[in-house]
């Protein structure tokens, strides 16, 4: 089996992928894997914009105390301290890659400054932002460097399967784990090829296609963190799934975010008689921290029966909206919503993992030689709930803090020859139907037992019947021809089921996840919150 080297392996192709390519690119060559188009990615999802210290108003000891108060308590101080101390300076990075980020002028009228805005549990200003689509705009400027880089080479439609460990090549190897590269299906040929790397570098993002409502882009299937998991690496905290509390609620869109920014300007949340409820859940009403305002809306929801609650935008400047939400407000349009006279229709979504697989704030792993960044990684800054806006940051932070930690390690001369591929040959005409079954099996069973608000009753349903579905997934992953279905089904159980057994692990109620059984934070009771943290077990 023939395979092919390089100096860095960057497995996905968002914000935090990259970012690495092109800070890596000065050290050697660096290859991209994607498994779609390289343009899909949550990246270009965010609407909201980057969290940085730039007003004299602001300083870092205010966004770090928001960070932790957000965390509700399980950040990581020092990762938090790390990744915030050197926003501003990620930022410049940003520029200088060709990012541009809204402008206004000042009160005095005689220069341009940063346009920040305001959003969810931000005490003051600091999120620069492009328009309502900043995560697009800053993705589109770093793809365009990323292809002007001649030490960096992109292939599409390669999606990453497993890692290929040095035990695996040689089984009496007693050396501690390290990655020596992966398996990766060429989606166009549907053959399997082997990769090996110096250094390899899992950027994949989120999972929140795992639950039956998501933000996400339909390829956010956790695939770094479950492929991470199999070769033995620490998972932490993925009971804490972000639910954003405004996706858009219409029958021909299931996964429209509608940006937290909106609150920041002065939206309000609603209920169908048009009474603003947020101030009875929280003292700072619709501009509360995101797993408040998403379980006051699942609440006010139980009780009145409505299907959705809505953020009314009307009371503001209606040339404003337009200018500063362009992107929103023509997608509104296409549902027929014109949200400067019509408050728009919104539910809670699956939006954001804070755990994922343990690392340090540069990405290392239990396993020498493997780095996870981005979404897919767990440092400990989002604690139990995220701040607003820090994910960007948290991408580019990471991907500097990878560099400045690799930029002195000598790159391998030799690598070994990985193993063939084995292909099972079977074939079924009802399989693809019956693996998009089971994939909508799982998500029904994540959002209606492992959702906003869960319960150990409901936890202990949740891992019974996943249990069951592992073991069918298994069978087809093992006995069926492969194909990128499969792939992302087997990785969508195996972080489902981790996402269980990390909320079976926690006996309180913190930050995003709330258990009716156990509703009181242990913190309260003056015990300090620990990590929940799953691992294989062979």
């Amino acid at each position: 089996m023939s395979y092919i080297k390089t100096d860095y392996l960057v497995v996905g192709s968002g914000l935090a992928g990259l970012a690495a390519a092109l800070k890596l690119s000065a050290l050697g060559e660096v290859l991209i894997l994607t498994k779609e188009k390289v343009e899909n990615a949550n990246s270009t999802w965010a609407q909201g914009g980057i969290a940085a210290v730039f007003s004299t108003e602001d300083s870092f000891e205010s966004h770090i105390q928001d960070t932790l108060v957000a965390g509700a308590g399980l950040c990581n101080i020092d990762a938090v301290k790390n990744i915030v101390t050197q926003a501003p300076d990620r930022i410049q990075d940003l520029i200088n890659w060709g990012v541009k980020f809204d402008h206004r002028k000042t009160a005095q009228g005689d220069h341009f400054e940063m346009d920040l805005t305001k959003e969810g549990g931000h005490s003051y200003r600091r999120i620069l932002h492009y328009e309502d689509q900043t995560g697009k705009h800053v993705h589109q400027k770093l793809l365009e460097r990323v292809r002007q880089t001649p030490n960096i080479k992109i292939l599409e439609e390669t999606f990453a399967i497993d890692l290929i460990l040095n035990k695996q090549i040689n089984v009496w190897n007693m050396a501690p784990a390290e990655c020596m590269g992966l398996y990766a299906l060429n989606n166009k040929t549907g053959y399997v090829e082997s990769y090996v790397a110096s250094q390899i570098i899992l950027a994949t993002g989120g999972s929140g296609k795992v639950y039956k409502y998501t933000t996400n882009w339909s390829g956010a299937t956790g695939d770094g963190i479950a492929i991470a998991y199999r070769a033995g690496a620490r998972l932490a905290n993925l009971e804490f799934m972000q639910f954003h509390p405004t996706c858009l609620y219409h029958k021909d869109s299931r996964n429209f975010l509608i940006s937290e920014a909106l609150r920041g300007e002065g939206g309000e949340l609603i209920d169908a008689q048009g009474n603003a409820f947020m101030k009875k859940y929280h003292p700072l009403g619709s501009l509360a921290p995101r797993d408040i305002v998403a379980r006051s809306i699942d609440a006010e929801m139980k009780r009145s029966g409505a299907p959705c609650v809505f953020l009314t935008m009307t009371h503001l400047d209606s040339e404003f909206l337009k200018q500063r939400f362009p992107a929103i407000y023509q997608k509104c349009l296409e549902f027929q919503i014109d949200l400067t006279t019509t408050p728009i229709p919104v539910v809670p979504a699956a939006h954001y993992l804070c755990g994922g697989v343990v690392t340090d704030v540069a990405g290392r792993t239990d396993i020498n030689r493997l780095w996870v960044i981005g979404e897919s990684a767990c440092t400990g800054l989002h604690g139990a709930n995220r701040l607003a806006s820090n994910s960007l940051l948290e991408c580019v932070a990471m991907a500097e803090n990878l560099f400045v930690q690799l930029k002195d390690k000598s790159n391998l001369t030799s690598f070994i020859q990985p193993s063939p591929w084995f292909y099972p040959q079977k074939t079924d005409e009802d399989e693809m139907i019956v693996i998009h079954h089971m994939w909508n099996e799982i998500r029904d069973i994540m959002w209606n037992y492992v959702g906003i608000v869960r319960s150990n009753k409901r936890l202990t349903r949740a891992q019974s019947r996943l249990k069951n579905i592992m073991s069918e997934v298994k069978e087809y992953y093992s006995n069926f021809k492969i194909h990128k279905d499969i792939i992302e089904l087997r990785n969508i159980a195996t972080v489902a089921q981790a996402i269980v057994e990390c909320a079976s692990k926690r006996d309180d109620s913190i930050g995003i996840h709330y258990n009716l059984d156990n509703p009181k934070s242990n913190i309260q009771q003056g015990v300090a919150p620990k990590n929940s943290v799953v691992y294989r077990k062979y």
